[in-house]
């Protein structure tokens, strides 16, 4: 029954390969495979950040506005004050750990519900956004950067796609086999416990918002040079996409356990499923049929499961 529960997911993702394959000759093709694994490394990366404030039961809901900020604080330093790329990139994801530390501030330190900070401090950074860009796409990114995120890395994939896989690894092996993943769990189980047991609960708990800002704020940038332009409005999108997976993904690979290579596994198979539907001739609807309702079937499997270690999301 483990077994089954641990691969559910991996086998319904190949046998909608499978259906798909079957309905459209242009599906099964290796251009679709590469176009489905180049196009979702911003969601990826923007998951994995979700996934490990979820990993300590932190929900943060301005995931999207960090996504959508950082994509357009690049664009502005790169190509309307003409930054470097490094340096821009660099500041970026400094100025976007900077508001995760806002967050945990407020969360972990006053005892804020992360849920109402982060839709408060999300609405906030959507606004300044706005400000930032003067509500208009942002051009003019450097061909270095654009170049770097589009062209063709490793088996004609881009490199941001690779980023994402080594973020994965990176995220898998602090999770499942070092102390401060096996805190993580305890602190997500509970609280309480697990200061009284001695362990650096506030610490973690920021530290952990922190990280989730910080990978939003990469993905961002990762956007908008794939984009080769900033839009202030396309943060809103990642929100629904990124929990949809973070928690479709804790119930495949290490069921009840927020995991990396789960996250992986949901992003890619939600994105098969919808490009599957567009082949088809659907179109429009599909991502929200998919995301919204992958989100609720995962929470209720996981409240179904009684909640064996998967943090509760009342």
């Amino acid at each position: 029954m483990k077994t089954v529960e641990k691969y559910a997911v991996l086998v319904v993702w190949a046998l909608t390969i499978g259906f798909f394959s079957w309905r459209s000759d242009a599906f099964g093709s290796g251009s679709t495979v590469k176009l489905i694994l180049s196009t979702q490394t911003v969601i990826l990366i923007a998951t994995l950040g979700v996934m490990i404030s979820l990993a300590v039961q932190e929900f943060d809901l301005s995931i999207g506005s960090v996504v959508g900020f950082g994509g357009c604080l690049v664009a502005v330093l790169d190509g309307v004050h003409g930054w470097a790329p490094g340096p821009a990139i660099l500041a970026t994801v400094v100025v976007c750990a900077v508001f995760g530390g806002l967050n945990a501030a407020l969360s972990v330190l006053l005892g804020i519900p992360s849920i109402i900070v982060t839709l408060g401090t999300g609405t906030l950074l959507a606004g300044i956004t706005l400000g930032v860009t003067d509500s208009k796409v942002v051009t003019g990114i450097s061909v270095k950067t654009v170049r770097f995120m589009t062209d063709p890395f490793l088996f004609g994939i881009p490199a941001p796609f690779y980023l994402g896989l080594l973020l994965c690894l990176v995220a898998w092996f602090v999770l499942q086999h070092t102390p401060l993943g096996r805190r993580m769990v305890f602190i997500a189980e509970n609280r309480e416990v697990a200061r009284l047991a001695g362990l650096r609960v506030t610490l973690i708990r920021a530290g952990a918002l922190v990280a989730t800002a910080t990978l939003g704020g990469l993905a961002g940038i990762v956007l908008a040079g794939t984009n080769s332009a900033a839009n202030p409005q396309a943060g809103s999108y990642y929100l629904l996409p990124t929990f949809a997976a973070a928690f479709l993904g804790s119930t495949t690979i290490v069921p009840g356990r927020f995991n990396a290579w789960g996250a992986f596994v949901a992003v890619y198979f939600l994105t098969t499923g919808i490009t599957g539907l567009q082949y088809l001739g659907y179109a429009g609807w599909p991502e929200q049929v998919f995301y919204g309702g992958s989100l609720v079937a995962a929470v209720t499997l996981s409240h179904l499961a009684g909640h064996r270690r998967l943090p509760s999301v009342a």
